[in-house]
């Protein structure tokens, strides 16, 4: 099967797995309940439904064993998923119809595709809102009434609001929106000083409601909102002291008298490090802290998970979301990388980094483009506003606008088998057990079902045995594969 899979596998196509009988597994020793095996792998499968499998009473003899404790239990999951922007859904519109179709029931649905679980919006402008010129939803100078505010651009046809209601045709997720920048005149000085005039606040913080309340008419709730994406050291240069002010006494309490849910994330940094250094002023706050329910940050210094562990054992009644990441040559990528990426291998990285930030206690992952084409654009451009040209990046879905090829990627495989399987309400349980180049993470579901991923990161097969509730399960994982096993 080639690489550049268009589909995956249907489910009805049940392949054996390699069970390891060494461990001397006998028929009658076996628990009655069956174990569902799903494969992703470089040899060839994609979301592979194999034979069903099930736990035996013998102890494991050969391979690495991992011990499931679901007594011990850590965070509770909200989702999977990646970012719906203008530059997805032009992509998108060059299909014919029903290959349009596919692809979001592909990213969206939970029985025929991924079923992607929680999404990013962005507020108006940034890099990949490509249908036109720069924009934000007031660009009046001086409107801090929002007379002139429209999000009409957004449920044009290649809107940001359209591509959120056509996805949500085949599956339910939640949704986030940051804003990079708000109006420019609200700042001091677009070219230098872009940081919000305190003046302003008030009118930032009807901005805000404004764009709920629109978007709430047209049928769209906004799940949280952020206020700033990566301020003071990328895009808005608004300092953490700054947005302490403007959460705590105007978009904070703006947004609880407008009845509307809308819940609140305080902003979120690029990295993991700079998330750990500046959070704490804003969450220190009490007066402030009422407002947050949600801490997110992204993934952009590579590594540092250590610092979201502990900035989550700090505030540890607050759920974290890692809610933007991916391969772009802005963002630190080493321009020898070719992106967009086909190869089914790099799914790997994507996978180790997600077991990553999960361990570190995050309940949402979140790529950033769902979608691009096969030159890792379209990208807007506004030099001013941190949009440069070029800035080529790697999607979850790479859409060829000439051949109409449709490409799942690796980063959409790996990420499927967490999307798919670890549905929200799940909660990490305790994995122990140790083996080079192979991971496995648990999660109980709100039925009391269980989900366990296996990361086998070598470039051989791996023998490893599952032990829970004192049952033992013994399987053989493909090379440079993801499995999971579902009971």
């Amino acid at each position: 099967m080639s690489l550049l899979l268009r589909r995956a596998q249907p489910a009805a196509l049940i392949v054996p797995l390699v069970l390891c009988f060494s461990f001397g597994f006998s028929a009658q020793a076996l628990n009655a309940q069956a174990l569902k095996v799903h494969v992703s792998s470089k040899a060839g499968d994609r979301l592979t439904r194999k034979a069903d499998l099930r736990f035996t009473d013998a102890k494991p003899t050969v391979g690495a064993t991992f011990q499931i404790n679901d007594s011990v239990k850590y965070q509770k999951m909200d989702g999977f998923g990646a970012s719906l922007m203008e530059a997805g859904i032009i992509t998108l519109n060059t299909l014919p119809a029903d290959k349009q179709e596919e692809v979001l029931r592909s990213l969206f649905d939970p029985n025929y595709g991924a079923g992607f679980t929680a999404m990013k919006t962005p507020i108006a402008g940034t890099d990949f809102q490509s249908a036109g010129p720069w924009y934000t939803y007031d660009d009046t100078p001086g409107d801090i009434e929002m007379k002139n505010f429209s999000v009409e651009r957004d449920f044009g046809p290649n809107g940001v609001g359209t591509y959120i209601l056509r996805a949500r045709k085949y599956g339910a997720f939640a949704l986030q929106a940051p804003m990079d920048y708000p109006p420019d005149w609200m700042l001091y000085d677009v070219k230098k000083h872009q940081d919000v005039e305190p003046k302003y606040y008030p009118a930032l913080a009807k901005y805000f409601v404004r764009y709920l309340k629109e978007y709430k008419k047209r049928g769209i709730t906004i799940d949280y909102l952020s206020l700033f994406n990566e301020p003071e050291s990328v895009y808005t240069k608004i300092k953490y002291p700054e947005i302490r002010v403007l959460l705590r006494d105007f978009v904070g309490p703006a947004v609880v008298k407008s009845g509307l849910p809308t819940k609140m994330m305080l902003s979120e940094a690029p990295e993991r490090a700079e998330a750990y250094k500046r959070y704490p002023v804003v969450l220190d706050d009490p007066a402030a802290r009422k407002f947050v329910s949600v801490v997110a940050y992204h993934g952009y210094d590579y590594k540092n998970f250590d610092k979201i562990a502990l900035l989550k054992a700090k505030y540890p009644d607050l759920p974290f979301w890692m809610d933007e990441f991916c391969y772009a040559y802005e963002a630190g990528i080493p321009p020898t990388k070719k992106l967009p990426v086909y190869e089914f291998d790099d799914g790997d990285y994507w996978g180790n980094t997600i077991f990553s930030d999960l361990e570190a206690g995050t309940s949402a992952w979140l790529y950033w483009n769902a979608i691009l084409d096969e030159t890792g654009g379209p990208w807007a451009v506004s030099v001013v506003h941190g949009n440069p040209d070029p800035n080529v990046q790697h999607p979850v879905v790479i859409i060829n606008k000439a051949t109409h090829e449709v490409t799942y990627t690796g980063t959409y495989y790996y990420l499927a088998h967490f999307s798919k399987f670890v549905r929200p309400g799940a909660v990490r349980v305790q994995t122990t057990g140790k083996s080079q180049g192979v991971r496995v993470i648990a999660f109980q579901t709100p039925e009391g079902g269980f989900v366990v991923q296996l990361l086998n990161s070598l470039n051989s097969d791996g023998v490893v045995n599952l032990v829970s509730r004192g049952r033992t399960l013994g399987l053989t994982l493909p090379a440079r594969s993801i499995t999971t096993a579902t009971w």
